[in-house]
């Protein structure tokens, strides 16, 4: 196993400019640049004699819609001769297009598929960019945090066309309620449905009582 600090070195002077930050957490080696360097660093992580890391093992996003950067952009790599792992990022905002990795990576594919239909980023070069998760016709991307929970259509099988459709969701995530209690202590509504309960029968005893 090579040296984390050794290697960190290394690829800090070997792209210089390239490697905006790096650091070491968690026993493996960070790296952040911009969308710009991707193709340059992915060629050198991979193809230099002392780094290796010649797997792409995922790619992943982190949504941050508060920001104008929104979108945290991440490949986590793998060196199978050092036994060691790289996990790159870099932020994009949310009409940008980036980088396929897919002629230096052909895993990358499918994972930018992915990424692409789950959070809508655009790859360029990529040779097939489409969606791989959701269905033809798909409306938004349900991984971003302000995709609503209950989507924007549901299915479900129509007797008067004997065939399964699609139609707009008629319960509004905003119209639902939802209590956060531990289960095992019960429902608001069930507590609430107990009291009442409670106090009607103790009336009654009192009632017995005084007839």
């Amino acid at each position: 196993m090579i040296d984390l600090s050794h290697l960190e070195k290394k690829i800090n002077s070997e792209l210089t400019t390239k490697i905006k930050k790096s650091e070491i957490k968690y026993n493996q080696l960070y790296l952040y640049i911009d969308h710009e360097d991707l193709i340059d660093v992915s060629l050198f992580i991979k193809s230099n004699e002392n780094t290796k890391f010649r797997q792409l093992i995922d790619i992943t996003v982190v949504d941050y819609p508060e920001n104008n950067k929104r979108f945290k952009i991440v490949y986590l790599f793998l060196s199978h001769e050092f036994n060691q792992r790289i996990i790159l990022s870099y932020f994009i905002n949310e009409k940008e297009l980036i980088p396929s990795l897919t002629s230096i990576y052909p895993a990358a594919n499918w994972m930018e598929r992915e990424v692409f239909d789950m959070y809508g980023v655009q790859f360029k070069d990529h040779p097939d960019l489409r969606r791989i998760l959701t269905d033809y016709g798909f409306e938004g991307y349900p991984l971003r945090k302000d995709f609503p929970l209950t989507g924007h259509t549901e299915v479900r099988y129509s007797e008067d066309q004997k065939k399964v459709i699609n139609e707009p969701v008629k319960l509004e995530q905003n119209y639902r309620n939802f209590d956060y209690e531990s289960p095992w202590e019960g429902t608001q509504y069930i507590k609430e449905q107990s009291f009442k309960n409670k106090n009607s029968d103790q009336s009654i005893k009192d009632n017995d009582k005084k007839n």
